[in-house]
């Protein structure tokens, strides 16, 4: 599935008649924004790492005095590339999933570190992989594992459960057993590379409706927008496309603008060269819906932004740009006034004319400088 199908879904609000049609196009485009974004497989954050550049300075620990492990010698070996785990045969993919299992249960943490990595690449790439690892038991037997001290060893099992998630079947498994208190706190205090696998796990489990409200009660909002204020540029990324498709439900989109998201949006709109302030404005749309969402993006100084966005910003830029002023202003005239103010008429006027950007984008703009129009004929009316 591409991370494009986030925005298939609309959520239920209610909308001013006035702003009905506009609101219906804002989830038609916002449903490409993120359509750049790669298909939502394993690893999507980051190069995978492989096994023989990983450490193991404690891969014997405890071994002699401990019960024997199970296949130890197979455990132990860190060594194993991509493409042998990968291309292990049908018949022998039960009995190494069930030697999996039972390392993670290990007494040892390199035992579990290791076991969690193997699970990793075994749920990669292949859907009936994913399938029989989450019928074994692994998915219980990873999530303690996300509160693991060991950074190494959090990190292959937040992205064992993204991979495994990407099948629908394990998605309730990983919710019944409790993860998603769990997988917030990764994005809280993980590694840069494990928050965002567990926002993309995260997302995962969201592309299901009724998991979104649990994702948001469980607090995963507030460390999503500290990932965009300080993430990597691809934490930013799957932070923001995670951020939005928790707010196509109207509880996180409040959750959200309490937790202050709308000034780095607000601030990612002007950066320019890395996709990150299309992105931006799409979110900024999805929370222009509810009313504090408008006041903030107002407050924040939204407006201004949008209408440099529409003067200098990319030709997909300047489309979202007016998309996310419609829905700031249409159906307020004092955000319209503010938006004469800022000088947006003759970038307006010029992306209406423009052979440069699509149609619908030329509409978008005619269809604001018409809300303008509107308003200067209604204080027109009202003078004396």
């Amino acid at each position: 599935m591409r991370l494009g199908e986030l925005a298939s879904k609309k959520t239920n609000s209610s909308a001013h008649s006035k702003a009905s049609s506009v609101i219906d196009e804002v989830f038609l485009d916002i449903s490409q924004a993120f359509s750049d974004f790669s298909a939502c497989s394993s690893d999507i954050s980051g190069e995978l790492r492989r096994l023989a550049c990983l450490p193991s300075p404690d891969v014997n620990e405890n071994v002699g005095v401990q019960d024997p492990e199970p296949c130890l010698g197979f455990l132990q070996r860190e060594s194993f590339s991509t493409e042998i785990i990968e291309c292990i045969s049908p018949e022998d993919l039960q009995p190494t999933v069930k030697l999996c299992v039972d390392g993670l249960r290990s007494s040892s943490l390199a035992i579990k570190r290791s076991a969690a990595a193997k699970l990793r690449l075994l749920a990669k790439n292949r859907a009936d992989n994913r399938l029989l690892i989450g019928e074994s038991g692994a998915i219980q037997a990873l999530i303690p594992l996300l509160r693991c001290n060991d950074p190494l060893t959090q990190e292959h099992a937040v992205t064992a459960l993204l991979n495994l998630s990407l099948h629908d079947q394990n998605k309730s498994v990983i919710v019944a057993g409790g993860a998603i208190k769990p997988l917030v706190w990764v994005l809280k205090t993980g590694t840069e590379t494990s928050k965002q696998n567990a926002a993309c796990a995260l997302l995962s489990l969201a592309l299901v409706e009724e998991n979104k409200n649990s994702i948001g009660a469980c607090g995963a909002i507030p460390p999503l927008v500290s990932l965009i204020l300080n993430g990597s540029c691809r934490g930013k990324k799957d932070a923001l496309t995670t951020l939005y498709k928790l707010c196509t439900l109207q509880q996180n989109k409040e959750r959200a603008v309490a937790a202050g998201a709308v000034k780095p949006l607000v601030e990612l709109v002007a950066e320019e060269g890395t996709g990150m302030a299309e992105k931006a404005m799409v979110v900024l749309s999805s929370l222009a819906g509810i009313e504090e969402g408008k006041e903030a993006i107002v407050e924040e100084g939204g407006i201004a932004a949008l209408v440099e966005a529409i003067e200098d910003g990319s030709v997909k830029g300047k489309e979202f740009a007016v998309l996310t002023l419609l829905q700031l202003c249409g159906d307020s005239v004092r955000n319209r006034g503010l938006l004469v103010r800022e000088g947006a008429i003759p970038p307006l006027v010029g992306l209406s004319q423009s052979g440069s950007v699509s149609v619908r984008a030329k509409r978008k703009a005619e269809r604001l400088l018409g809300y303008l129009r509107e308003s200067r004929k209604e204080r027109s009316s009202s003078s004396p």
